[in-house]
C-alpha cells in the first residue's frame, strides 16, 4: 500500500509550482487528476526545445520533469458544461491545487469558497506569487521576478568588482519548486487534521513569501546584524574553507564544517601548525582572516591532481567531490546505484528522491499525454457516450 492510496488530487494547476507539489503527491500514491485545456494543455508542453518524440506527439522535456504520475484530462472550464464537468470532479476530490492569480476560479464556480461549501471536507491549495492578501495579491508572479524581489539574486553570483560579477538568478527555478514542495507539505498536514476533525482546509501559499522563508542562514544573519549579506560567489558566509580550490589538474570542492575536520585538513595538507595559529584555530577566526587561510589552503591543493586529493579526503572523513555537469552527475555510480535515472514507458526520467522502507516512492506513470484520459475521467462521472460526444462536437473536451 502507498501511503496517499485512497487520495484523489485534483491539479487544475499548470507550469512548474503546482506541478511539482502534485508530482510528488502522485509518486506517494494519490491519483492525480490534471485539467488541461484542449487543444493546448499545460504551457510548459512548448517549452522546447529539446522535445521529446516526434511529429504532433512530441512534448518538451520541461513538462516531463514535472508531471509523472497523472492522468490528464482536457477540459474547458471556461465553458459552463466544462466548469460543472470540473466541480463534479472536485465535489469526488480529497484535494484540489490551483494557482490561478487571486479571484481567478470565482467565475468559474471554481473558487475554495464555492468547492468548499459543497464539500467542506475538501483540502484546497492556492499557489500565487505574493498570496491571497496584501498590495502585491493581484500581480502575476514567475520564479525569476521572485528570486529578485525576494532577495535571493543578491546574494547569487560574484561580488560587485569582480568579472562577471552582479546579482544571478539560481539555475533552476528555485522559488517555484520550493513553494510545491511546502504546498504538499501543508497538505498533507491538512489531510492529517481532517482525520481528527473532518474538516478541510484553504491552503494559501506564495511563492514570495516561500522565496524568502528559504534564504535560511543568509536571512537570519541580516535579521541578527542588521546588514545585507554580501554576494560572495561560490564562497560561504558563516565557514571556512567551504569552497573550490583548483587541484592540479581540476577545481574540487572542499567543505570543512568544524574545527576537527579543518585540523585533519592542516595535516594531510602537510601544515599542522595551522591548528595552532590564532588566526585559524577556530571557524570564527578564519572567517575574519578568510583570505590568509583560503590562500594557505590554496597553495597547497595545487600540489597535487583532484583523484588523490579525493582519496586523502575521504580517508580523513573530509566531505569533498568534483564539480560534475548535469550529464556527469546522472551518470556517476552513486546516482546509477540509487536508480536516480529511470525510463518509464520509453521516457527518460529522474526518479523521486523519497525512499519508504527501503522502496522508492515513485510513480510509475509517464507524464500523460494531453486528455490522453479524458474518457476515463469521463466515464468516473457516469457521462454516457452520447453526451461525452456532444462535449467533444462543443470542444468542451478534448
Amino acid at each position: 500500500m502507498t501511503p496517499l492510496e485512497g487520495i484523489k488530487v485534483l491539479d487544475l494547476s499548470r507550469v512548474l509550482a503546482g506541478p511539482w507539489c502534485t508530482q510528488l503527491l502522485a509518486d506517494l500514491g494519490a491519483e492525480v487528476i490534471k485539467i488541461e485545456r484542449p487543444g493546448a494543455g499545460d504551457d510548459t508542453r512548448h517549452w522546447g526545445p529539446p522535445w521529446f518524440g516526434a511529429g504532433d506527439g512530441k512534448v518538451a522535456a520541461y513538462f516531463l520533469s514535472c508531471n509523472r504520475g497523472k492522468k490528464s484530462a482536457a477540459i474547458d472550464f471556461a465553458q459552463a458544461d466544462g466548469a460543472a464537468l470540473v466541480r463534479r470532479l472536485a465535489k469526488d476530490a480529497d484535494v484540489v491545487v490551483e494557482n490561478f492569480r487571486v479571484g481567478g476560479l470565482e467565475k468559474f464556480g471554481l473558487d475554495a469558497a464555492s468547492l468548499r461549501a459543497a464539500s467542506p471536507r475538501l483540502v484546497y491549495a492556492s499557489i500565487t506569487g505574493f498570496g491571497q492578501d496584501g498590495p502585491y495579491a493581484g500581480r502575476a508572479g514567475y520564479d525569476f521576478m521572485i528570486q529578485a524581489m525576494g532577495g535571493l539574486m543578491s546574494i547569487t553570483g560574484r561580488p560587485d568588482g569582480e568579472p562577471g560579477g552582479g546579482p544571478m538568478r539560481v539555475g533552476v527555478a528555485v522559488a517555484d519548486l520550493f513553494t510545491g514542495m511546502y504546498t504538499a507539505v501543508a497538505i498533507l498536514a491538512a489531510l492529517f487534521r481532517r482525520e481528527r476533525t473532518g474538516e478541510g482546509a484553504h491552503i494559501d501559499m506564495a511563492l514570495f513569501d516561500t522565496q524568502v522563508a528559504v534564504l535560511a542562514n543568509q536571512v537570519s544573519n541580516a535579521l541578527v546584524s542588521g546588514e545585507d549579506p554580501p554576494r560572495q560567489g561560490n564562497t560561504h558566509p558563516n565557514i571556512v574553507p567551504y569552497q573550490p580550490f583548483d587541484a592540479a589538474d581540476r577545481p574540487i570542492v572542499i567543505a570543512v564544517g568544524n574545527d576537527r575536520q579543518f585540523a585533519r585538513l592542516a595535516q594531510i595538507c602537510g601544515h599542522p601548525e595551522w591548528t595552532a595559529d590564532e588566526r585559524f584555530a577556530t571557524n570564527a577566526a578564519r572567517v575574519a582572516n578568510r583570505a590568509e587561510i583560503v590562500g594557505l589552503i590554496a597553495g597547497a591543493i595545487g600540489q597535487k591532481p583532484a583523484a588523490l586529493w579525493f582519496e586523502e579526503l575521504e580517508a580523513a572523513g573530509i566531505p569533498a567531490g568534483p564539480i560534475n555537469s548535469v550529464t556527469e552527475a546522472l551518470a556517476d555510480v552513486q546516482a546509477q546505484h540509487r536508480a536516480m535515472v529511470r525510463t518509464i514507458a520509453g521516457v527518460p526520467l529522474v526518479g523521486s528522491p523519497v525512499r519508504l522502507d527501503g522502496e522508492r516512492a515513485d510513480s510509475d506513470l509517464p507524464p500523460p499525454a494531453l486528455g490522453e484520459h479524458t474518457a476515463e475521467v469521463l466515464a468516473s462521472l457516469g457521462l454516457e457516450a452520447r453526451e461525452v460526444e456532444r462535449l467533444r462536437a462543443a470542444k468542451v473536451v478534448g
